[in-house]
């Protein structure tokens, strides 16, 4: 049924329109202006030249991109940590949402977990307590140390924990009535209902592992293992211009640190831009369903 809109609430949605569109372009231009970079010749990007239009259009920064092992080298890394990370992950957030789904009287010291789960979420030990766990384990310049540190995120299991007990209770109890433990219940009622959730955290990790650099600045040093977003640091922030030879030097008329490190940043971010919206369908019911409470 059409409602009709007085002026002032049509002046708001007028408003609010252009307000969400202001924000939205102010979001897409930063990359906009990326993608022009690293399509821009390297005197016009130096220059200060170019801002949202290519100017000097060309590919060299990308063939100098493609031709860097290192890169590819960081990107198998990320994408092997990313998919691991994203597995292990969600499976622990699951099992550790579904048993303090549970009422009290089925899990008696239920309260007593949510708190130390909420301390640790609020206060943990310090980078210089985790550094010197992470090495007395043995981790450091090893590949699980971009694993395990993190692996369980309690700001995802609460909200799988909430979704869990938004769904019908009398499946859970039609289901125990037919004999079904508890693992069949997530396995073949829960797991299936919460498809949601579960894309949502999924992305939560996915995008989150994706753009993690800090612990590999910490913990490895090894070139074999260093992630992608951590090698880019490297080369956006320490440009080093003593490394430059005299065979550098004709191709930085083509290509510069400014153009390659926009076109590095620029196939970075072509993954994400990708998945991301298979799983936005999900995103706002995961969200807004596992954020109700009870």
């Amino acid at each position: 049924m059409v409602q009709n809109k007085s002026l002032g609430s049509r002046s708001f949605d007028v408003v609010l329109f252009i307000i969400l569109v202001l924000i939205s372009l102010l979001s897409v231009a930063p990359i906009i202006h990326t993608l022009a970079l690293s399509l821009s010749k390297a005197s016009l990007a130096m220059a200060g030249q170019v801002f949202l239009w290519p100017k000097g259009l060309t590919l060299g920064s990308y063939d100098k991109v493609f031709a860097d092992k290192q890169f590819f080298l960081s990107f198998w890394v990320t994408i092997k940590r990313t998919f691991i990370y994203t597995l292990f992950s969600v499976m622990a957030t699951v099992l550790m949402a579904y048993p303090l789904s549970r009422e009290t009287k089925q899990f008696k010291s239920r309260n007593v977990y949510m708190w130390i789960f909420v301390f640790v979420m609020m206060f943990n030990g310090g980078l210089v307590p985790t550094y010197l766990t992470i090495k007395s384990l043995g981790l450091m310049n090893n590949f699980w140390v971009l694993i395990l540190p993190g692996l369980v995120n309690v700001y995802n299991a609460i909200l799988v924990m909430n979704f869990f007990r938004n769904l019908p209770r009398e499946l859970d109890e039609s289901a125990g009535m037919d004999g079904a433990g508890a693992w069949r219940k997530l396995i073949q009622i829960y797991l299936p209902l919460s498809l949601p959730v579960l894309a949502t955290i999924t992305l939560f990790n996915i995008v989150g592992t994706w753009n993690e650099y800090f612990s590999a600045m910490i913990y490895v040093t090894k070139s074999n293992l260093i992630p992608l977003q951590t090698y880019l640091q490297q080369v956006v922030v320490t440009i080093d211009p003593t490394k430059i030879t005299t065979d550098n030097v004709s191709q930085l008329t083509s290509v510069s640190d400014q153009t390659l490190s926009s076109a590095k940043i620029a196939v970075t971010m072509l993954p994400i831009l990708i998945i991301y919206p298979l799983l936005q369908r999900y995103f706002i019911t995961g969200i807004t369903l596992g954020s109700v409470k009870e």
